[in-house]
């Protein structure tokens, strides 16, 4: 590199489009799209950190038509429009460009390309290295000596080699490729027959397209030949208007270019409207305390002692841990840090290990002197994810009692649009404070050190300041919980729940790790088996989970049909595949070889790993503050996705067992969304059925197909089912065509019929859609609230989205709801109860619990009583139970 500095010009309009298709779905709380913007915005940040440039300008196209448009009226004329909801983006990103500091550059009549071959070739010439920041191979021409490409997006970087190897021909003789061969992307019509690589021989051959033309008779191939002489204007045509523009007028000095710091104010505006929070704590430097903290390090036990009194005579506190793991059920607990007023705080270390630090108190004397406090029920107490801490202070040998408030939950029912419910960015949303980063004390990467290694100074003040502002948001959004019903139902039904899912999470479940192990090793022969016979059918071996290979097999070498070519290959993703399955057995054993394979890595070779050594159990992670809905997810393992419908995944649950001598028991909701739905909607023939008894599918069969219920076949309760379930989903005719196997007519036959039959749900679908449209939330039967931020999107398949979001919402939320008070009391129960069955897990609708023999029937009148009653409908509640002595027995 050269000492006149590096010069980076990138090709912004060309990052726009990557950035937009990249990230989906993403947008604010009040629906406006950001997807663009934060892509955009994290490619620039990027480069600016990994390359370090010294000169740089982004270089955008106008709206203008350029002269290559006039040359040519259809050059970019099957260009489809610009996305509706990406052309409010456009104006944020040049906000963010100029908010770095960084020129903008655009001349009306020509192209990004223009101004970045004139500058490339300009800074090139007067002795600097250029590097075009860009995914565009027609900006290969301008490769040179000194002018590289870098498509940061893949990593690849394109000097003349690279071009060489792309285009068979060096940068120089690039544009001749390109005007024989055309661009279908910018409709540039070249020569019809001849592509890149027969255009980069022939330029090879005959160094011109002028060259090549008055050489036409030395051409191979008569039809070629002939092509050459009929189109020989369009290549010149062509080679015009591929052609880049290397001398224009852009008035642009050096010292415009240098990168200088970013304007972070500008950047911490921008970035609170787009809802950036990472970004936004990063550059904000006027996020402050809300209260300059007080914060104390206890070292003494007169400190401690003064601290357990002023803590027990304000009655609620908040508590925050600071552990060696994020594994709560392993971790070990370094110091404790507490508040009970805005501004002040305490830290007592009790964990620390490093030279020079100062004495610390004995870790059981803390213990013992802090135990009394955090068991009193009567002291309130408030913590960030407190079900972390509880089970934390468990392993310590501490049953926190009184627990009162989770501000991460507590945001989760007051803001469920937030994109975060994590403290960082509720400090910054509703503090106007920046955290002070864990980064900042432990480091990153290999350097990173365990938090008992930061010095006890730096410690204090950031675990006191995690409790000073828990207990400040604590304060600040119990005031926003304004309406009475969700109130309830954060106080009845989120908050009681912590405590429940603490219990579940500390308990875990016992797993055969060699039954796992044994079945393992007979889905890896199973596995062999079918690498074995997908080989057969492909007549000969590859690699089956190469992508690549695969599209390669299936659409080159056996030339299947329905192929869809991507930039990077052949899709052979699962709908490419299921298209295929039902006519080539090739395509139906690959399914089958990633479904097992899935199975395997995911369990059966995974679940023994995760076992905690010290119980000999299975301890998953209950979050609660996740989805959209209200639902329960489950992480670190996900036992939400064990598939029940497949042979081998109702084996896995077989893994699952009870206490030695114990059985488990599996009570599992009947039709619970239908049922919300039917209650919701108000659909008297659908609750009469509930009511009744009756087999609903069969009934709804019955009514779209207008036949007696003893005449419905099974397929005709099969379209039915599928018909009640799509309507829960918002389903459309195209996928329920796709789903049932019929044409896209008698789906829409089906659908129309089904709300002939049943207006109500009809009006319901509509009534639920307007009133996402008017409030941005739809809610549940308990109040929950369910965000929709994205219900007027200009984009037509984010709106539908948002819409099918909108029916959906309420009933797979009221039905998240209901289990969850079903939960509590039967939580409550069991312990008033003094019954030694215990709840483990929750998968969707149904509840796991293991019990002694002798406690089974009461065990199951009791579950079935409190699932069954957790809410009043218009209809029945059912629940199907059974018990076994493992999880799939019992199912």
């Amino acid at each position: 590199m050269c000492d006149k500095g590096k010069v980076y010009l990138v090709d912004g309009s060309s990052y726009i489009f990557r950035a937009y298709y990249a990230i989906r779905h993403l947008s604010n709380s009040k629906g406006e799209a950001t997807n663009a913007v934060y892509g955009f915005t994290n490619m620039l940040i990027t480069l600016l950190r990994d390359e370090t440039p010294d000169l740089m300008a982004v270089v955008f196209d106008t709206k203008e038509p350029t002269f290559r448009k006039k040359l040519y009226p259809a050059y970019k004329a099957n260009r489809a429009a610009m996305p509706e909801d990406l052309v409010p983006q456009v104006p944020l990103i040049k906000e963010v460009v100029r908010a770095f500091n960084l020129p903008s550059l655009e001349l009306p009549g020509y192209e990004a390309d223009d101004i970045i071959a004139t500058l490339a070739r300009r800074y090139a010439e007067s002795g600097h290295e250029v590097t075009v920041v860009t995914g565009d191979k027609d900006l290969m021409q301008v490769v040179a000596d000194r002018v590289r490409l870098l498509d940061t997006m893949k990593g690849k970087v394109s000097r003349r080699n690279e071009v060489i190897e792309k285009f068979g021909v060096p940068p120089e003789q690039v544009l001749e490729v390109l005007g024989l061969a055309g661009d279908s992307s910018d409709n540039i019509p070249g020569v019809p027959g001849i592509g890149e690589k027969t255009a980069g021989r022939l330029i090879r051959e005959f160094g011109s397209i002028e060259n090549l033309l008055a050489n036409i008779d030395r051409v191979k191939g008569e039809k070629r030949r002939e092509n050459l002489r009929s189109y020989a204007d369009q290549a010149r045509l062509s080679r015009k208007l591929a052609a880049l523009v290397y001398d224009l007028d852009i008035a642009v000095t050096l010292d415009e270019l240098k990168v200088e710091e970013p304007d972070r104010p500008a950047l911490e505006n921008l970035f609170k409207q787009l809802e950036f929070t990472r970004l936004y704590q990063e550059y904000s430097r006027t996020a402050a305390p809300t209260v300059a903290g007080d914060y104390a390090c206890v070292l003494t036990l007169a400190e401690l002692d003064d601290m357990i009194a002023e803590l027990k005579a304000a009655g609620s506190f908040a508590v925050d841990t600071e552990t060696t793991s994020l594994n709560a059920v392993q971790a070990e607990l370094v110091g404790l840090s507490f508040a009970s007023a805005a501004g002040r705080g305490w830290y007592v270390p009790i964990g620390h290990h490093y030279l020079g630090m100062p004495e610390q108190l004995p870790r059981e004397a803390v213990l013992d002197q802090l135990r009394p406090l955090l068991e009193d029920a009567g002291c309130k107490k408030t913590g960030q994810n407190i079900k972390y801490d509880a089970l934390v202070l468990l392993n310590a040998g501490i049953d926190l009692a009184g627990i009162a408030i989770d501000t991460m939950v507590l945001s989760y029912v007051t803001h469920p649009e937030a994109k975060s419910h994590g403290l960082d960015a509720l400090a910054l949303d509703h503090l106007n404070h920046r955290m002070i980063p864990y980064s900042e004390l432990t480091g990153s990467g290999k350097k990173q050190i365990c938090f008992s290694e930061v010095e006890i100074e730096k410690a204090t003040r950031y675990a006191a300041e995690d409790a000073d502002i828990t207990w400040q948001l604590g304060e600040k959004l119990v005031a926003e919980l304004a309406e009475e019903q969700r109130k309830d139902l954060f106080y009845a039904t989120e908050m009681p729940l912590v405590e429940v899912l603490t219990r579940m999470e500390w308990r875990g479940i016992r797993i055969d790790g060699g039954f796992l192990g044994q079945l393992s090793a007979e889905m890896g022969r199973q596995l062999e088996n079918l690498e074995e016979r997908i080989h057969g059918l492909a007549g000969g071996s590859f690699n089956i989970n190469s992508p690549k290979q695969l599209g390669e097999v299936l659409f080159e070498k056996l030339q299947l049909p329905k192929g869809k070519k991507t930039k990077t290959g052949w899709s052979t993703n699962v709908d490419v595949l299921t298209n295929l399955a039902a006519d080539h057995d090739i395509a139906a054993q690959i399914l089958n070889y990633r479904s097992l394979s899935k199975l395997k890595n995911t369990y059966t070779d995974a679940l023994p790993k995760m076992i905690n050594p010290a119980t000999g159990r299975l301890h998953t992670s209950f979050n609660q503050a996740v989805t959209a809905t209200g639902r329960l997810s489950s992480s670190d393992p996900n036992l939400q996705n064990i598939p029940i419908r497949t042979p081998e995944g109702r084996r896995i649950r077989e893994a699952f067992i009870p206490a030695e001598g114990w059985l488990l028991l599996s009570a599992d909701y009947s039709q619970v969304e239908l049922r919300v739905m039917a209650h919701m909607a108000d659909v008297p023939a659908l609750k009469e059925s509930f009511s009744a008894g009756e087999d609903i599918h069969r009934r709804t069969a019955s009514e779209i197909f207008n036949v007696l219920p003893g005449l419905v076949t099974d397929d005709m309760r099969r379209q039915a089912k599928t018909i009640n379930f799509g309507v829960l989903y918002g389903m459309g005719a195209f996928s329920l065509a796709r789903d049932l196997g019929i044409g896209r007519a008698e789906a829409q036959q089906f659908i129309d019929q089904y709300f002939e039959r049943y207006p109500a749900v009809l009006q319901y679908l509509e009534r639920k859609k307007e009133e996402a449209r008017e409030h941005r939330y739809v809610t549940t039967l308990l109040g929950r609230r369910c965000a929709i931020p994205e219900i007027d999107s200009k984009n037509g398949a984010v709106r539908a989205y948002a819409e099918r979001n909108a029916i959906n919402y309420p009933i797979q939320g009221s039905a998240a709801d209901i289990i969850k008070v079903a939960m509590v009391n039967i939580d409550r129960r069991l312990q008033e109860e003094q019954l030694q069955a215990r709840m483990l897990l929750q998968v969707h609708d149904e509840l796991v619990f293991e019990t002694p023999a002798a406690e089974l029937d009461r065990l199951t009148q009791l579950v079935r009583t409190e699932m069954e009653n957790a809410v009043t409908l218009d209809l029945p509640l059912k629940v199907d139970i059974g018990s076994g002595e493992n999880w799939a027995q019992a199912h």
